[in-house]
């Protein structure tokens, strides 16, 4: 990162001379500088210490963009409170760490004031903050919902209606991010009687949770008793994970998912963006005119294999409905849609060091897929998933298979530009078919094009059987990228390289690419 000329003595970041990737990027640094600076200000005592103004940045950097959008800027010390949070969460013996508060929500006295929501004062005998990441318009509307007691007047002796806005608390957890933990929490706080009015779910980039509730449900304004019944819950969460059966902990009660935008429509089903319990998932569900014996085997082969797998390369599985005729899986929902919309429909491009990294991440994925013995076996961009942190992982298991035992498997799967001669000949394969498929992939992130375009799928499978018919690799290619390229997708599987030295070569071309370039630390 480079420093600006006339930087201020709060220590402030600019953005380096070449344009910022994205708008999110240039607003996460302008909140970052804004909060630094009013710390500084107050003279937090945190803000004192030298290395203060790099673990900030830290913070912001292992969170989404949209952290920096959320978060209330009148509340900078909130920030810190969250950086602690996370940091506690980093011992086992701390998660969930969690903060509890007492939060004042007032709505605008009119629309025209232009007044924020929190400039106002609170009820009289009641001075609390307000939430984090401000209050939306829903929650301002909720502030209006309140009870109005009949008191006396001492002086006139004339009773009057005085208005007591309802008690709203904010509860913030950090813990390790895993599968179906914002519903967990959710279900937590519902048995502790609380109803959540708003939700800002985050994950960290080192595999971890920050997610923040404003609840009302609480009759009382201290918070104490709220904690221990808190306390007692997460008790209660620990020890029933301890025992239950895991065949039924995946189980989702549909009742709890709610639909939202149709992504993309498919013969056999539909895959929509929806919420379940408040956390953005993705809806796979299954058309039920379309079902028979052996679409509900290909059903229950994909959630045992995603029930299987745990990866940051990896699609997270949230959990399935298994009872007909509501067939449907729950994935995390991939903000930053497939790499193939990206190339092909947004005629985006990749620069090699991005491109290593997209690659680098697809590898890891595979390979910790093969570790466990599951073949994806259609292994394309299309399946290719983007996350808010642009970490890219590896979905769509509708074809995968859990190899055999003999090590090899047969019938034709997987779609035919990306396909291995062998599954394209209805040979015996192995995992060895997958590198194939990442090589075409490669080529695709290399030139942004559609394999064999010129071809129809059928007339691209006997090229590459009968012809050896590959994609054509650009002349300028990095020359380990190509060697690479070529050994993916030779005719004998054998030859082809497994996925744990796939990344070690792109690791190293990128550290090549690193070293021969000027020093030049990143904003």
């Amino acid at each position: 990162m480079v420093m600006g000329d006339n930087e201020s003595s709060c220590g402030s970041r600019e953005l380096e001379s070449s344009p910022p990737n994205t708008r999110l990027q240039r607003k996460k640094l302008e909140v970052y500088n804004e909060v630094l600076r009013r710390l500084k200000e107050a003279h937090h005592p945190d803000a004192h210490d030298s290395a203060f103004d790099d673990q900030l940045w830290a913070h912001f950097n292992r969170l989404p963009a949209r952290y920096a959008m959320d978060v209330n800027l009148e509340r900078a010390e909130d920030v810190l409170t969250h950086k602690r949070l996370l940091h506690l969460a980093r011992d086992p013996a701390n998660r969930p760490a969690f903060e509890v508060r007492l939060v004042q929500v007032l709505p605008a006295s009119d629309g025209n004031s232009g007044d924020s929501v929190h400039s106002r004062s609170p009820r009289r005998g009641s001075v609390h903050p307000p939430p984090a990441f401000g209050s939306s318009p829903n929650l301002e509307a909720l502030a209006l919902e309140v009870s109005k007691s009949e008191v006396q007047d001492g002086d006139s002796g004339v009773n009057t209606s005085t208005i007591f806005p309802r008690p709203m608390h904010e509860i913030t957890f950090s813990t390790d991010d895993k599968p179906k933990l914002l519903s967990q929490l959710t279900c937590l706080l519902a048995e502790v009687g609380l109803n959540i009015q708003e939700a800002h779910a985050f994950s960290t980039a080192d595999g971890y949770s920050l997610d923040v509730f404003v609840v009302d449900g609480w009759p009382f304004e201290e918070v104490e008793q709220l904690r221990t019944a808190i306390e007692k819950e997460v008790l209660k969460i620990e020890q029933l994970s301890c025992h239950i059966d895991g065949t039924d902990v995946w189980e989702i009660d549909p009742q709890y998912l709610k639909f939202e935008s149709k992504v993309a429509s498919g013969s056999y089903g539909d895959l929509y963006k929806g919420t379940y319990c408040s956390q953005e998932v993705a809806i796979k569900i299954l058309k039920a005119e379309r079902l028979n014996t052996e679409l509900q085997k290909e059903f229950a082969q994909e959630v045992y294999i995603m029930r299987k797998v745990r990866h940051k390369n990896v699609v997270q599985f949230i959990g399935a409905c298994t009872r007909p005729p509501n067939l449907c899986i729950v994935t995390e929902y991939m903000s930053g849609g497939s790499v193939y919309d990206y190339l092909h429909k947004q005629k985006g491009s990749f620069k090699l060091p991005a491109l290593l990294k997209v690659a680098i991440d697809v590898s890891k994925g595979m390979n910790y897929l093969h570790q466990n013995n599951i073949i994806h076996r259609d292994l394309k961009a299309a399946n290719l998933l983007m996350d808010e942190n642009e970490v890219v992982k590896v979905g769509d298991f509708g074809v995968a298979r859990v190899k055999a035992q003999t090590g090899v498997m047969t019938a034709e799967t997987g779609t035919y530009r990306w396909m291995a001669p062998e599954v394209i000949e209805h040979k015996p394969y192995d995992h060895k078919a997958d590198v194939f498929s990442f090589g075409v992939v490669l080529w695709e992130l290399l030139t942004g094009k559609l394999p064999y375009e010129y071809l129809t799928p059928l007339q691209a499978a006997v090229g590459v059987v009968q012809k050896g018919l590959r994609p054509t690799i650009p002349k300028h290619t990095h020359p380990k990228l190509a060697e690479l390229l070529e050994r993916c997708w030779q005719q004998d599987p054998t030859l082809r390289p497994d996925f744990s030295e796939v990344t070690e070569i792109l690791k190293q071309i990128s550290k090549e690419l690193i070293l021969a370039q000027p020093s030049v630390k990143s904003a």
